[in-house]
C-alpha cells in the first residue's frame, strides 16, 4: 500500500502541500489538468524551484488577475459537483470544505450555510483542494499520516481587525489533534492547509512503517530563521520483508488506520442493539460490539463501539445517532496492523467449506507466523446436512487445510 507522511516542522498551508506534491514527483501536466476542470477565470498557477535556507524546495503561487465571486460552501459543492473531476476527487474536495465552512461558523457565530469565503480566498482555496486531493491520488498515496502541528505566537490581519494566531478557525479545525508551541511569529498552519490535514488524515503522530521511495519538500511564501518547507515522505507500507529485499511477495503485517466510535448508552432496549450493529456492518464497519459499564448514580449502561474505516466516519456516526438513543458520542483514529489473509475451500463430508488463513513474517522470527480458521457458517451448515457434531467438522476442515497448506499441526 502506497502511504505518504506530511512532516510539518514549519507548519501547513495548501500551496505548501501542493508544492511538496510536485516536487516528490506529481507531473506538472497532471496537476494542471485537474484544475483545468474547475470553472475559474482569471487564475493562473504558477511554480518555481527556490531555496529556504540551505534546502531547495518548490515554490507554487495562484496568481488571481480577475474577479472573483465570493462562494458559500453550497455554492463550492456546486462548482465541485458539475467539474467533472474524478467522483473521489470530488468527494475528498468536499469533505476539506465542508469541515472549513464549519470551523469558520463556529467561530464568528454563523449558521454554516451563512458562510462564504471571499473572492480571492475561495479561489485560491479550491485551487489548493482540488490540486492535494488529485496530486495524493495521482501519486497512488492511499494513506496519509501527519505529524503534530506547530503553536506560533503573533497575529494575522483580518478583513476585519487583526486576529491572534494560532487563527481561531485553525483551532477549531484541529480539535483533538497534538499540537506544539514554538517560539516564532506569524501564521504557520493556514485554515486550508489545516482543513486539508484533518480531512484527509489518516492519523496524527509519528511516521509509520515505510519503505521510503522519494521526498518532496513544498516551500513556504516566506523567510524564517528555520527553513520554511513542508516535507513529504513517500513509501511502500510495511515493506521490511520480501518486497524490501527482492525475495518475492511481502508478507508482513501492513499498517493501517481505523476510526474507533463510542457511545455510553443507559436508556435503550436491548433489543435495539442488534439491529444497530447490523446495520452499522452494512455501512462497512469492520466490528461492532459492546460492554457492559457503569454509568453516573450507579446505573448501569453499555459502552458501544464500532471500529469503522475512516472514510465512514461522517456516515457511521450519523446512523449511530439515528439508530440508538444517544444524544453523542466519541471518535478518533488509531493505528492498526494487518497481517495478510486468503482463503482456500476444502472437503468435509463432501460438502465446501471455506478456510481463511495467514502467514506472516517479522524481523526476528525464526520462521513465519501462521494462522487459520474454517468459516464457522460454512461449519454449521456441513454440521447440519451431514449430522456431524460442529466440533468434528471445525477439526477435520482444519486438518485438511493444514495438509493443504503443509502448515505443521500445532501441540495438544
Amino acid at each position: 500500500m502506497r502511504v505518504a507522511y506530511l512532516d510539518c516542522f514549519s507548519g501547513l498551508s495548501g500551496d505548501m502541500f501542493l508544492g511538496a506534491l510536485l516536487d516528490a514527483g506529481l507531473e506538472p501536466a497532471d496537476l494542471e489538468g485537474a484544475l483545468a476542470k474547475l470553472p475559474l477565470e482569471g487564475c493562473v498557477l504558477r511554480y518555481h524551484r527556490v531555496h529556504r535556507g540551505p534546502l531547495a524546495a518548490m515554490r507554487v503561487e495562484v496568481e488571481i488577475s480577475g474577479p472573483q465571486p465570493a462562494r458559500r460552501g453550497a455554492e463550492i459543492f456546486d462548482l465541485l459537483e458539475q467539474s467533472g473531476l474524478p467522483d473521489s476527487v470530488v468527494a475528498k474536495s468536499k469533505a476539506v470544505f465542508r469541515r472549513l465552512v464549519a470551523a469558520e461558523a463556529k467561530v464568528h457565530g454563523a449558521a454554516p450555510e451563512e458562510v462564504h469565503l471571499h473572492e480571492a480566498g475561495a479561489a485560491d482555496a479550491l485551487i489548493d483542494v482540488v490540486g492535494t486531493v488529485s496530486g495524493l491520488e495521482r501519486l497512488g498515496v492511499e494513506a496519509l499520516w501527519v505529524s503534530p502541528l506547530p503553536c506560533p505566537r503573533g497575529w494575522v490581519a483580518g478583513r476585519h481587525g487583526p486576529i491572534p494566531l494560532p487563527a481561531p478557525a485553525v483551532l477549531e479545525l484541529l480539535t483533538g489533534v497534538p499540537l506544539y508551541g514554538v517560539d516564532e511569529e506569524g501564521e504557520l498552519v493556514t485554515p486550508t492547509g489545516a482543513a486539508l490535514a484533518v480531512a484527509l488524515a489518516a492519523g496524527f503522530g509519528p511516521a509509520p512503517f515505510m519503505r521510503l521511495l522519494r521526498v518532496g519538500y513544498g516551500a513556504g511564501a516566506r523567510e524564517l530563521r528555520h527553513p520554511n518547507v513542508l516535507r513529504l515522505l513517500v513509501g511502500e507500507a510495511a515493506a521490511a520483508a520480501g518486497r524490501a529485499t527482492g525475495e518475492g511477495p511481502d508478507r508482513s503485517p501492513q499498517p493501517g488506520a481505523v476510526a474507533v466510535l463510542e457511545a455510553s448508552i443507559d436508556d435503550m432496549s436491548g433489543e435495539f442493539y442488534p439491529h444497530l450493529a447490523e446495520r452499522l456492518r452494512e455501512l462497512g464497519a469492520y466490528d461492532v460490539y459492546w460492554t457492559a459499564i457503569q454509568m453516573k448514580k450507579g446505573r448501569p449502561g453499555v459502552l458501544l463501539t464500532a471500529l469503522v474505516p475512516p472514510a465512514l466516519v461522517d456516515r457511521a456516526a450519523q446512523l449511530l445517532l439515528a439508530e440508538s438513543t444517544t444524544l453523542g458520542l466519541r471518535w478518533r483514529l488509531e493505528h492498526r496492523l494487518l497481517a495478510p489473509r486468503d482463503w482456500l475451500t476444502v472437503q468435509v463430508g463432501g460438502q465446501e467449506i471455506r478456510v481463511k488463513y495467514s502467514t506472516w513474517c517479522l524481523p526476528g522470527l525464526e520462521r513465519p507466523a501462521q494462522q487459520l480458521a474454517p468459516e464457522y457458517e460454512d461449519c454449521r451448515r456441513v454440521a447440519r446436512e451431514t449430522g456431524l457434531p460442529l466440533k468434528e467438522v471445525y477439526f477435520l476442515a482444519e486438518q485438511e487445510a493444514r495438509r493443504r497448506l503443509a502448515y505443521p499441526t500445532p501441540p495438544p
